[in-house]
């Protein structure tokens, strides 16, 4: 076998709830952009990848924790939408191979992690990834946030999953740029969501070692609380960022949802 080439780190936004597969009210060309976003990231990697680890927001654990089924369910954590929205389906199979390999590349960097058997797919996985990989015809599974939702906790995770990139691990970081329920249509919001964008732009595309310190502090960032009264969806680009360790990135997508903006990065090598 020849050697397998380095695979690219991505940082998708994931949109809301069931967004691509039920109406809910969004503009039009909002939802085809955004689609026909998620679409290109399959042909991201140069060659397919051997199986993909995915940062999803809607998961926190105690420590760094990967699902381990061999065959991982849906986790249909969204409410309120129509009855076809809970019976969206994906059965990628999982991988407890890369999930072993997962926990020992943490435990080596003297973090602690763990494995949960019954974990299944969450919104922040089976949806966007429904529309990049519809036949679900690569093996994936979910690598939990941490509780405190420190940025250089996540930087570090990230840093010590790297090596997975040579071993045909596509790691896929799934989020929002914009996080805010309450401001989504909200045309007072617009204006903050793109200040933070704008920064958070400059931020990610910077040298790597100033990349590292911006995000660190993005609290500091112009309308910082009001794009993320709370992180858990900043918090994948994290890992991202520290998973791509000296190479820089690209803005892959740049929109908006619900009105407000958001982008989606890429880290190649």
């Amino acid at each position: 076998m020849g050697e397998m080439t380095r695979m690219p780190v991505a940082f998708v936004p994931h949109g809301g709830g069931p967004w691509p597969f039920v109406e809910m009210g969004l503009p039009r060309d909002e939802v085809t952009a955004l689609r026909e976003y998620l679409a290109s990231v399959r042909s991201l990697p140069a060659s397919p990848p051997r199986a993909l680890l995915v940062v999803s927001a809607h998961w926190e654990e105690a420590v760094p924790t990967v699902m381990t089924s061999p065959r991982p369910g849906i986790l249909y954590d969204y409410y309120g939408f129509p009855p076809e929205s809970y019976r969206i389906t994906w059965p990628a199979p999982g991988s407890p191979h890369l999930a072993a390999r997962v926990q020992e590349l943490l435990a080596s960097s003297g973090l602690a992690a763990a494995g949960d058997p019954q974990r299944g797919y969450d919104h922040g996985t089976f949806i966007p990834l429904k529309v990049t990989y519809p036949d679900a015809d690569v093996p994936a599974i979910q690598l939990s946030l941490t509780r405190g939702l420190d940025p250089g906790e996540h930087l570090d995770i990230g840093r010590a999953l790297a090596p997975l990139r040579d071993e045909g691990i596509f790691i896929v970081a799934s989020g929002m740029t914009f996080h805010n329920l309450r401001a989504f249509g909200d045309p007072r919001a617009v204006g903050h969501s793109e200040a933070f964008d704008e920064w958070l732009r400059r931020a990610v595309t910077s040298e790597p070692v100033e990349r590292a310190r911006a995000l660190t502090a993005w609290q500091q960032a112009p309308a910082a609380r009001i794009a993320h009264p709370r992180e858990e969806h900043l918090l994948p680009l994290m890992v991202a960022a520290g998973a791509a360790r000296d190479d820089r990135a690209t803005v892959a997508f740049n929109g908006t949802f619900g009105g407000t903006r958001l982008s989606a990065f890429h880290f190649l090598s």
